[in-house]
C-alpha cells in the first residue's frame, strides 16, 4: 500500500490510499493487460472486474498522468485507446466508494502533479466530465494569462478618472507592480494594479493639486508598507473590524458609484464626494445628454449579463471513446463553454472596444454624440525618481508641504491596501497559510518602484484576482503577462482611446463596483450580535458624510471603545454555596482579566455584594478566567483584602494562576488566602467560620443562674 496524504487544510482530513501493482514494460511496444489486484476490497472486487474488462475505472472514470510521473506506481487499469492510466483502487477514508476525487477537489486528481483549476472549472457532480487537471487538451485555458491583461487595461483608464487624473496614470500604475510582485509576492493569483478603494482615496486626498502628489503618496505609502513589514506590524489590521470593514467598503462602493454617475449622464462639474456630486446632479440635471446617457445604461445592462455568461453549464455528455479525446459533441461544447468563460472575463475590454468603434464611426460621419476620453499621452513613462516638490500654479511646494498636505492618507492608504490585498490572498489560498508579513513587503516594493514609473498607489485587486485564479495561474510570474500587455497597448494603442467614450468607462467602474456592496452583511450581523451594528453604521454613514479615511478611523475608535468598556466592566457574579463541612459562603466569578480599567469596578461591586450578606460570611473569588493581571488590579486587591479585613470578613482567593498570585503579592497585601483545590478551600473555610462557630456553640449552653 503507498499512502499520500493530501497537502492543504481542506483535504487533509482524508487520506488517500492507492492499491499499486509493478507494471511489466511501460514501454509503448510491449503493453499488456495488467492483473487485478489481490488487494481489492472485497464489496467492491467484482465491480471491479467487470470494469476492468470493460476498459473503465469504477471510482474515478478519468484517466491520470500519474504513471508517467513514476515508473514503479501504476493504476489498476490501462486505458489502451488514449494511453492514459485510469484510478481503479482510490479510496478515501469517510467517502463512499463512488465519489470522484476529481469532482471532489475542484477537478484534479491529486496523484498528479499538475494543480487543481478554479471551482469555476470543477467537473460536474455526474463525475463524468473529463479531468481537466490530468488532461492536456481539457486542462490547458487557451488564453488564461492574457485575459486579465486585457480586464485590467478598460479598468486601469477607468480607474485614473476615479483618482481624478489623467487617463495614462491609470495604465502606468499597470505593468511595474506586475513586474516587482513576481519576483517578492507570495500569493500566485494576487493581481496587483489599481484598484477602486486606492483611486478613490487617492481623490480625497489630492486636493486637485495635480499628478505629482498622488505620484508621492504612492512612494511614501510603498515606504510605510515595507516599515511594516520590516517590523512585523501586521498586528495592526487585526484592529479592522469586519463589521467596520463592511461599512467602509460599501460606502466606498456607493461613493465610487456616485462619481461615475456624471459621466453616465454626460455631465461636467467640479466634486467628487457625495454629497457633492448629488448636490450637482440636482443643479445640472438638465443639461444630461441624452446619447450618452442611453450608451452608459445599455454598457451597464450589457456587462452584467456578460457577467453572468461563465455560469451557463454547457456539460459534455458521457462519451464512450477516450476520456481525453472524446466525441465531436464533447468537444464542441468544452470549445463553448472556454469560449464562453472568456467572453464573460474579457467583457470590460469588449464593451469599451465596441464602444470605441462606435464613437469612431460617427466620428468619420463628423457626428460628436458621446463625451469622449481624449488625448492620452502615447509612449512609455519616463523613469525617475518621484517628485519631492511640485509647482501648482504660482506655488511650489515643498516634500514637508506635499506630505502635510496629503496628511492622514500617507498612513490610512497603506493600511487599507494591505487589508485589501491580505483579504485577496486568503480568499484564493485555498485553506494554505499566507504570509501577512512577505505580502506587506511585497506591496511595499511594489508602490516604490510604480512611483519611479509615475504610477498611484497600487493594491490587490479582487476582480482581477478572480480572473487569475479562474485562468488556472500556476505561479506569481502570471504577472509578466499582464505587464508585457500593458506596456504593449502604451507604446502602440494610446491614440485609439481618444475614441473611448467616457460614458463606457463609468458603466464599467459601475458595473464592478456595485458587487462591492455588503450591505447584504448587516443581516447577519443583527442575527448574531446588535451591538457590532453600531461601529458598522457609524462607519457607513461617516464614510458617506464626511471623508473615507476619516470614516474609517472612526470606526475603528468606536470599535475600540466597546473593547474598552468590555475590558472596563467585566462580569461579576456572586452566588451563595454551602461547603462540605455545612460552611455557608459567596463565591463570586469574574469572567476575565483584572486590569486597570476594571480593578474599581470589581473592587466596588465585590464589596457591595459582601455588604449584603451576614457579617461574617467568607467571600471566595473563583480567579478560574483571571488570565492576566496588572499593578493596578493588584493594587485594587490589596484595597479589596483591607475592606474586607475591616469588616471581619474572611476573602479566599481559589484557582489563581501562580503568576498572578506574584502580581497580587509584589503590593504586600495584609492577608493574602488562597488555595488550588477543593480540600484546601474547605479547610480555609473552616478556618474562617471557627470563631463564628465557637460563639454560636456558647449560645446554646445553659447559662448559670446569678447568684
Amino acid at each position: 500500500m503507498t499512502k499520500y496524504k493530501l497537502n492543504n487544510t481542506v483535504r487533509s482530513a482524508s487520506e488517500v490510499t492507492l492499491t499499486s501493482y509493478m507494471t511489466g514494460s511501460t514501454d509503448s511496444t510491449n503493453k499488456k493487460e495488467p492483473e487485478l489486484d489481490s488487494n481489492q476490497n472485497d464489496n467492491i472486487s467484482s465491480e471491479s472486474n467487470r470494469n476492468l474488462e470493460a476498459k473503465r475505472c469504477h471510482v474515478c472514470p478519468h484517466a491520470c498522468d500519474f504513471l508517467k510521473e513514476s515508473d514503479k506506481l501504476a493504476a489498476s487499469l490501462a486505458k489502451q485507446e488514449c494511453d492514459k492510466f485510469g484510478l481503479n483502487e482510490l479510496k478515501v477514508e469517510g467517502l463512499d466508494k463512488d465519489v470522484c476525487l476529481c469532482e471532489k477537489y475542484n477537478g484534479g486528481c491529486k496523484l498528479c502533479p499538475r494543480p487543481s483549476l478554479a471551482p469555476t472549472l470543477a467537473l460536474g457532480q455526474d463525475a463524468r466530465d473529463p479531468c481537466r487537471a490530468c488532461h492536456r487538451a481539457a486542462c490547458n485555458t487557451p488564453y488564461p494569462r492574457i485575459t486579465v491583461g486585457l480586464t485590467v487595461i478598460p479598468q486601469a483608464i477607468a480607474y485614473a478618472g476615479v483618482a481624478g487624473l489623467p487617463p495614462q496614470y491609470g495604465l502606468y500604475s499597470s505593468f511595474m507592480a506586475c513586474f516587482v510582485y513576481t519576483v517578492f509576492g507570495s500569493v500566485k493569483d494576487s493581481a496587483i494594479g489599481p484598484t477602486a478603494i486606492a483611486a478613490i482615496l487617492t481623490r480625497e486626498n489630492l486636493h486637485g493639486l495635480g499628478p505629482e502628489f498622488a505620484v508621492l503618496l504612492a512612494f511614501l505609502s510603498g515606504c510605510v508598507e515595507l516599515l511594516m513589514g520590516i517590523l512585523q506590524l501586521g498586528f495592526l489590521i487585526d484592529f479592522i473590524s469586519g463589521p467596520v470593514s463592511v461599512g467602509f467598503t460599501s460606502a466606498a462602493a456607493i461613493i465610487i458609484a456616485t462619481t461615475q454617475v456624471k459621466d453616465i449622464l454626460g455631465l461636467s462639474f467640479p466634486g467628487g464626494k457625495f454629497l457633492q456630486v448629488w448636490t450637482g446632479l440636482y443643479e445640472h440635471i438638465g443639461e444630461t445628454r441624452l446619447w450618452d446617457s442611453v450608451l452608459g445604461i445599455s454598457c451597464i445592462i450589457v456587462l452584467l449579463l456578460l457577467r453572468k455568461v461563465k455560469d451557463i453549464k454547457v456539460n459534455p455528455k458521457p462519451d464512450p471513446e477516450c476520456a481525453e479525446g472524446g466525441g465531436a459533441g464533447s468537444r464542441l461544447r468544452r470549445a463553448t463553454a472556454h469560449a464562453l468563460w472568456f467572453l464573460s472575463t474579457t467583457r470590460n475590454i469588449l464593451v469599451v472596444l465596441l464602444c470605441a468603434a462606435l464613437a469612431y464611426y460617427f466620428d468619420t460621419q463628423r457626428q460628436a454624440p458621446f463625451v469622449l476620453t481624449g488625448e492620452v499621452k502615447p509612449g512609455l513613462p519616463e523613469f525617475s525618481a518621484p517628485p519631492f516638490s511640485a509647482t501648482v500654479g504660482n506655488h511650489t511646494y515643498t516634500f514637508s508641504e506635499m506630505a502635510s498636505t496629503l496628511g492622514s492618507a500617507i498612513f490610512v492608504v497603506p493600511l487599507l491596501s494591505i487589508l485589501e490585498n491580505i483579504a485577496l490572498a486568503k480568499v484564493f489560498s485555498e485553506g494554505k497559510y499566507v504570509d501577512a508579513t512577505q505580502e506587506m513587503v511585497a506591496l511595499g516594493v511594489c508602490n516604490m518602484a510604480s512611483a519611479l514609473v509615475h504610477s498611484m498607489p497600487v493594491s490587490g485587486a479582487l476582480s482581477r484576482g478572480a480572473v487569475n485564479h479562474a485562468s488556472g495561474v500556476a505561479t506569481t510570474a502570471g504577472g509578466l503577462y499582464t505587464g508585457a500587455l500593458v506596456l504593449l497597448s502604451l507604446q502602440y494603442f494610446t491614440p485609439y482611446f481618444y475614441y473611448i467614450p467616457k460614458a463606457s468607462l463609468a458603466a464599467v467602474i459601475i458595473a464592478a463596483v456595485v458587487f462591492m456592496m455588503e450591505l447584504h452583511v448587516f443581516k447577519p450581523i443583527w442575527r448574531t450580535k446588535k451591538l457590532d451594528l453600531i461601529p458598522a453604521v457609524v462607519t457607513f454613514v461617516t464614510c458617506l458624510m464626511l471623508r473615507l479615511e476619516l470614516g474609517i478611523v472612526i470606526g475603528i475608535a468606536v470599535n475600540l471603545v466597546f473593547l474598552l468598556y468590555a475590558s472596563a466592566r467585566p462580569s461579576v457574579k456572586v452566588t451563595t454555596a454551602v461547603s462540605s463541612d455545612g460552611i455557608q459562603h459567596l463565591v463570586a466569578v469574574v469572567d476575565r482579566s483584572l486590569s486597570f480599567p476594571s480593578a474599581e469596578f470589581v473592587r466596588r461591586a465585590l464589596r457591595k455584594a459582601a455588604e449584603r450578606h451576614a457579617h461574617r460570611t467568607p467571600l471566595v473569588l473563583d480567579a478560574t478566567h483571571v488570565q492576566a493581571a496588572d499593578f493596578t488590579a493588584a493594587k485594587g486587591i490589596k484595597a479589596l483584602i483591607d475592606d474586607f479585613h475591616a469588616r471581619g470578613q474572611t476573602i479566599i482567593f481559589y484557582n489563581v494562576k501562580p503568576s498572578i498570585a506574584e502580581v497580587f503579592r509584589g503590593v504586600r497585601p495584609r492577608e493574602f488566602l488562597h488555595c488550588s483545590c477543593r480540600a484546601e478551600l474547605d479547610r480555609l473555610l473552616l478556618a474562617a467560620a471557627a470563631p463564628a462557630v465557637c460563639e454560636a456553640w456558647r449560645s446554646r449552653l445553659p447559662r448559670s443562674p446569678v447568684p
